[in-house]
């Protein structure tokens, strides 16, 4: 049994054309930058959308599997199939712990109050201000940690990725890829394959525990809407990464870090 912040609104009010275009606007802001964009759909969700906290994570995670899904080609077509096997290691490393994390964010998801959980959303709507700011500076550099320290790092990373991508309902590739980077000492771009690799898994398993709840209920009663937002989803994301590199980081990352604080204020407030 699920405790009260399942409950949600009888029928959230949205049309199909909003649906779309809220999709294509986060898509955008994702392909932007190289995400899928899930840390801003949450809160759209939610605010615009009439979702209660656990409905809109769950399906927040459905449409970031759908992203991931068609993203993942694509990204293989960037950085070959070969290249990114050949760092299967790291992707391991990294599952061993956010599989794990998965299952432990899914569960505690759906055990907290409503007002608990959104205060825990607000938070990690900070974090992922935070981190999409690491991302993007110029020059990370590695951590320079001997063999024996580095694997536990990694399965202790993956845990806390797993947990933060189950819980906010996201892929986690703002985590991931900032954490291949300067753990493992992979490029940005390498890391970016290797960063879905990791979320799909992950997601998985997040569905899996979802799936035992009442309230995973939610995608079977808005099945329609979930998809049609996911289509705009990704149709923005193509929009976006043919627009990567227009607006210069300088502007677009302190912007969007803006956003999502801004929306962390307000998932805080969420009465």
């Amino acid at each position: 049994m699920t405790t009260d912040q399942s409950l949600q609104p009888s029928r959230p009010t949205y049309s199909a054309p909003v649906a779309f275009g809220a999709g294509a606007a986060i898509g955008v802001l994702g392909g932007m930058i190289g995400l899928g964009g899930a840390e801003f759909r949450l809160p759209l969700l939610i605010g615009l959308f009439g979702f209660a906290a656990l409905s809109a994570v769950i399906l927040n995670k459905a449409m970031s599997l759908i992203v991931v899904l068609v993203a993942l080609p694509s990204r293989l077509v960037a950085v070959s199939a070969a290249e990114v096997s050949a760092r299967w290691p790291v992707a391991v490393n990294l599952l061993a712990g956010s599989l794990l994390g998965a299952w432990a964010g899914a569960s505690w998801a759906v055990r907290m109050r409503s007002a608990t959980l959104y205060k825990v959303l607000a938070a990690l709507m900070v974090l992922m201000a935070a981190a999409l700011v690491i991302t993007h500076t110029p020059a990370l550099d590695t951590l320079t940690l001997p063999l024996w320290a580095r694997i536990p790092a990694g399965v202790a990373t993956g845990f806390g990725i797993g947990v933060v991508a189950a819980i906010m309902g996201v892929a986690g590739g703002e985590l991931l890829i900032p954490t291949i980077v300067l753990l493992f000492g992979e490029d940005i771009k390498t890391a970016g394959s290797l960063s879905l690799l990791v979320s799909l898994p992950t997601m998985l398993v997040a569905f899996a525990r979802y799936s035992r709840d009442g309230s995973f209920a939610v995608l079977g009663a808005h099945r329609r809407f979930t998809v049609v937002m996911a289509s705009g989803s990704v149709a923005g994301a193509v929009l976006g990464g043919l627009l990567l590199g227009v607006f210069p980081d300088l502007v677009l990352i302190p912007a969007l870090a803006v956003i999502l604080l801004v929306s962390a204020v307000k998932l805080a407030r969420h009465d």
